[in-house]
């Protein structure tokens, strides 16, 4: 996928028929090689290849539509065209990632139903998982249900978290694009505004679907991207995908299969049983977002020479890259925010299932390392993160994460460990990651003392909390964070 933020650029695996169309659309003499004058080319509809009569607009319009797809294209033409929903068309999302995920992987894979034999097997191994789990953290089981899923199914499943993720970024450019004219031009301007806004829409639909539905085809599970982007409770792996995953490791695909099952289960105990987790991490994605700035004096020169027949104009202005964050102390805060909660719950993941898996899969040690290099080399989930809302993560603070995690099991055991999953407050911070034994070994403020002041206060009581040592038994919280 691409580093470019949010939708703004194609993610390189396109597909092959795609690659073929854009040749085709060079040898037609479309815009001296670089692409036809195609209305059609950004959104994914059908004719995207362009075809011949460079100087005839009908013809580049229409030249290469198949009769039968030409109702089609004005159909979906005039859905972009008429869309007044919020900053992203995610009808347009859906139907485009659905349409990325049939056309299947680059290796040539495509999209199947899942047998009851899968069906069977993961319902198995997160069984399973969760046994294992039980002995290595306090949280209990947080999957009421498990699942196997296609992509399409994925896809179907994903999409409402995508859109809280998303809209805060795209809420931005949607605000920008009534303030590049002058006040004055804007009342006249409506028509001309609403169609942007439409295009605008559209434009983040197209590339969110791509971007959706290439994802689908590598995540293994609901939890790729360290967020809960499932429904509650439901552990979901993915089949298809788990074979491709170990396809080369040369390691025994039950084992591949049940390891990744732990990762899943680890999830969702954490997001079951955190209250205040998942709203946590969605609410640092939203504080990210509102510092992203968008280049206005690219989108004003979009706006002068916009040309309605040719969208794909706003296109390319977007794949140029339009946001950029806040060089600010405020915004490079909700930065390390993100980055801290993000490390924090993948760390987590990686620690306990590292010390469910070690004493009883031979491929342990192998498979939590491929996932941490998957990661480390720009994998789905960095990826996607980066082209969705404009941020890169920093993959070494996974590792940092996951040996604070597993310095606090050795001080706190597993209850001291989990329970600084009580309130963010008590979280370690970005500095804390950087020195574990010095969070290890802090004083900490004990909030189950704080709780016992605040009930008693309807009371009288004037007690004041008490100060303990960390190795003390009872000490189950943390409490120096800026969160």
């Amino acid at each position: 996928m691409s580093d470019t933020p949010f939708g703004f650029g194609l993610p390189p695996e396109e597909p092959e028929d795609g690659d073929d169309g854009k040749k085709k659309g060079s040898e037609g003499g479309g815009q001296g090689g670089q692409g036809p004058a195609n209305p059609f080319s950004g959104f994914g509809l059908p004719g995207g290849s362009g075809g011949a009569g460079g100087d005839n607009p009908f013809a580049a319009m229409f030249g290469s539509l198949n009769p039968n797809d030409l109702g089609a294209a004005f159909q979906q033409l005039g859905q972009m065209l008429s869309y007044e929903g919020g900053p992203v068309n995610w009808d347009m999302a859906k139907d485009i990632a659905r349409q990325t995920v049939s056309q299947g992987t680059a290796d040539g894979v495509k999209d199947s139903s899942v047998s009851p034999g899968e069906r069977s097997a993961v319902e198995e191994a997160v069984r399973l998982a969760d046994l294992w789990l039980d002995g290595v953290t306090s949280l209990p089981s947080g999957a009421a249900t498990s699942v196997a899923w296609s992509r399409a199914e994925w896809v179907e499943a994903t999409l409402p978290a995508w859109k809280q993720l998303v809209d805060p970024v795209a809420e931005r450019v949607g605000a920008a694009m009534g303030d590049v004219l002058p006040e004055e031009m804007q009342a006249m301007a409506g028509p001309l505004l609403g169609m942007m806004r439409s295009m605008g829409g559209a434009m983040f639909g197209q590339q969110i679907g791509q971007a959706v539905g290439v994802l689908a085809g590598e995540v293994v599970g609901s939890t790729d991207v360290g967020l809960p982007l499932g429904p509650a409770g439901k552990a979901a792996l993915l089949p298809l995908n788990i074979e491709a995953f170990g396809k080369d490791l040369g390691v025994e695909k039950n084992e591949v299969r049940l390891y990744l099952a732990l990762r899943e289960a680890a999830h969702q105990r954490l997001f079951a049983h955190v209250p205040w987790l998942r709203s946590h991490l969605f609410g640092a994605v939203e504080g990210y977002a509102r510092g992203i700035q968008v280049d206005t004096s690219k989108l004003e020169d979009v706006v002068g020479q916009l040309d309605p027949s040719h969208p794909e104009q706003l296109q390319e202005a977007l794949q140029q890259g339009m946001f950029q964050p806040e060089d600010t102390p405020a915004q490079k805060a909700a930065l390390a925010r993100l980055e801290t909660a993000l490390a924090l719950v993948e760390g987590w993941v990686d620690a306990v299932v590292h010390e469910a898996a070690k004493p009883r899969l031979t491929s342990a040690d192998a498979l939590r390392e491929t996932l941490r290099r998957r990661r480390a080399s720009g994998g789905p989930a960095e990826q996607t993160f980066a082209t969705l809302i404009g941020l890169e993560l920093r993959p070494r603070r996974l590792r940092d994460a996951a040996r604070l995690w597993a310095s606090l099991t050795d001080a706190r055991g597993l209850d001291g460990r989990d329970a600084l999953w009580e309130h963010p407050d008590m979280l370690p911070t970005a500095d804390d990651l950087d020195d574990p034994d010095g969070f290890v070994h802090r004083e900490q403020l004990d909030f189950s003392e704080i709780d016992k002041m605040l009930g008693e206060a309807a009371g009288g009581s004037t007690d004041k909390p008490n100060l303990k040592k960390d190795d003390d038994k009872d000490s189950d919280e943390e409490g120096d964070s800026d969160k």
